[in-house]
């Protein structure tokens, strides 16, 4: 990169990630470089509908649609929506298109850059509302737009953008991601499907669910034994993760985690995940079923796992047709008081939520750094007094709110970078990305079928509203203390939540709210544990002895002893509490 693109660069960059100033790059030349986009009429019939996107990296270490991200190091993104768009017929790029992190094309410099296109592929679903609406559908690839099985491509190309930022350049989308082969069942973990009644009513078309399912060593040996059932949340699985039959691999090559600062992390991951099928197996370890669940949506990776007004109602599906289905199959138990739930981040909203809106149909959920469960601390945004997402309330300063942090409080990217990345990548909350699976989980649904923004893509400003509309049906804390009559004497001793008090994306600030509620409960007092990890990042899951880089490895078997405890204690008489002891 030449000193002047980096200079550019790195000045929209400070802008869009601070978000302390406006980016006033000038404009290179009255429209700026133009870019002709065909698709290879060979690779369809019929016109397409999606999210055009074209990509610009100063360098090849790849290919540039994977170097697009919210890290100071990302590369630039520019999308357009297409519709009807037929083979062989161009689509221009210009000005015009909304870029991350720079404004738009006339604010690239120039230099060499590498071009590359990609269209994320739109269908039609007809709700059972009547509504039409025009999404990406998933591909068994958990909702990634840079990797989605059928979206159209092209080979990256080096071209030349001169100093008035002028040019005229051509690609073609020639590719097509390929389909993703299912993961095949071993011994121990099997993988099932099942068509949702409820969610394919809701989506007007066939909805399936699916699940990878970890058995107990001597399944087939023990018929009679029925199983508690453990329920891993958390994003798209494409299997079950963190169990291996075999020693790590002896010729595997050491790779550094930029993440966790450690070196042959691949390695150590491959040594957890048998030091788990050791265990797993071994004589005096407990036996029970470990799924976890495919529920990706044409919004985001996964549906949260409850009612919303624009996905369905994926929390009945899951509890009352996905579960059942499993243990049915499986042997489970198929009761309340044998089933419990654990997760981080999304997994960790997601299993207190189910906890919360299912409170007999589980007993006990492991919350790790989870999303946002207090709105008033929804990351950095109070989104029932704040009147901006983006902006601090300032007089004569514009003061950024931030979206992203360090242990150590460095800030590196705002809450406007990440929503400005998203409206890039597809506008009606079509990007695939957190901001946007909030709003398709907790909001209305519009008369056009798509969720109603909590505030302008734009702006951040905030729509009080649609604020109280997630209060009132999505707010955990806030559900916790208006029902606590009826909820709390169903949720005694059933919630456990854990944070690191230097969480990444500030989620521990709505742990302190729930707990002052939580520690304050008398009748009946909620008896679980509210714990913090001191100096801990994104995503501290309840372990003081070991780093997140291990103990995420170690989720399965990490909570057990609480669970077994939980079982002895709240087992009704006369339940199964030895065939699966043995």
């Amino acid at each position: 990169m030449t000193s002047s693109i980096f200079r550019v660069i790195f000045a929209a960059l400070v802008c869009v990630v601070l978000a302390a100033c406006e980016v006033k790059i000038e404009d290179k030349s009255a429209g700026g470089p133009e870019f002709a986009i065909k698709f290879d009429a060979a690779l369809a019939d019929a016109g397409q509908d999606g999210r055009l996107l074209l990509l610009l990296a100063t360098h090849d270490e790849k290919e540039p649609r994977f170097l697009v991200d919210n890290s100071a190091d990302t590369q630039l993104v520019f999308g357009i929506n297409v519709e009807d768009w037929q083979g062989g017929t161009d689509v221009v790029i210009d000005k015009s298109a909304l870029g991350f992190p720079l404004e738009n094309l006339s604010h690239v410099p120039a230099g060499t850059y590498y071009a590359q296109a990609l269209l994320n592929r739109y269908k039609d679903f007809t709700l059972g509302n009547g509504k039409v609406v025009s999404l990406p559908p998933d591909r068994g690839e958990g909702q990634q737009w840079k990797r989605k099985p059928g979206n159209f491509y092209s080979t990256p190309v080096q071209v030349e953008i001169d100093e008035a930022g002028s040019g005229s350049f051509a690609l073609l989308l020639d590719q097509v991601i390929p389909d993703i082969e299912p993961p095949e069942d071993t011994e121990y973990v099997k993988h099932i499907r099942m068509r949702s009644e409820l969610l394919s009513e809701f989506w007007g078309e066939d909805v399936y669910l699916g699940a990878h399912v970890l058995l107990p060593r001597g399944f087939d040996e023990h018929p009679e034994a029925r199983y508690p059932l453990m329920i891993f949340h958390g994003h798209f699985p494409a299997d079950f993760g963190g169990f291996r039959t075999t020693p790590p691999d002896a010729d595997l090559e050491p790779e550094y985690s930029e993440r966790f600062d450690v070196h042959g992390y691949n390695i150590i991951e491959q040594q957890e995940a048998y030091d788990f099928y050791q265990t797993w197996i071994s004589e005096d370890f407990p036996r029970f079923i470990v799924i976890e669940i495919q529920h990706p949506t044409p919004y985001y990776d996964d549906s949260y796992a409850v009612n919303s007004a624009s996905q369905g109602p994926y929390g009945d599906a899951l509890t009352y047709e996905l579960i059942p289905f499993i243990e049915e199959q499986f042997r489970g138990i198929g009761e309340g008081w044998a089933r419990f739930t654990y997760g981080g981040s999304t997994g960790g909203w997601e299993a207190m939520a189910v906890q919360v809106f299912y409170p007999d149909e589980y007993n006990g959920a492991f919350i790790a750094c989870p999303d946002p469960i207090d709105f008033r601390a929804y990351l950095t945004v109070n989104i029932y007094e704040d009147s901006n997402a983006y902006w601090y309330d300032s007089q004569f300063q514009k003061l950024p709110r931030p979206g992203h942090r360090d242990y150590l409080g460095h800030v590196h990217a705002s809450q406007y970078g990440y929503n400005r990345l998203e409206a890039v990548l597809g506008d009606k909350g079509r990007s695939g990305q957190q901001y946007d699976i909030w709003e398709a989980t907790y909001s209305p649904m519009g008369e056009d079928g798509y969720p109603v923004r909590l505030w302008d893509k734009m702006t951040g400003e905030i729509n009080p509203d649609v604020a109280q509309y997630w209060k009132e049906n999505y707010d955990l804390r806030h559900i916790l203390e208006r029902d606590w009559a009826t909820l709390g004497p169903r949720l005694e001793g059933k919630l456990h939540i854990y944070a690191g008090d230097m969480d990444n994306y500030y989620l521990n600030n709505a742990v302190y709210l729930a707990e002052e509620f939580l520690e304050g409960t008398t009748d009946p007092y909620y008896g679980g544990e509210v714990d913090y990890g001191d100096r801990a990042e994104h995503c501290w899951n309840g372990d003081h002895e070991n780093g997140n880089h291990i103990s995420r490895l170690r989720y399965n078997t990490m909570y057990l002893p609480k669970i077994l405890e939980r079982i002895d204690a709240t087992a009704p008489e006369g339940a199964d509490l030895s065939s699966w002891r043995y």
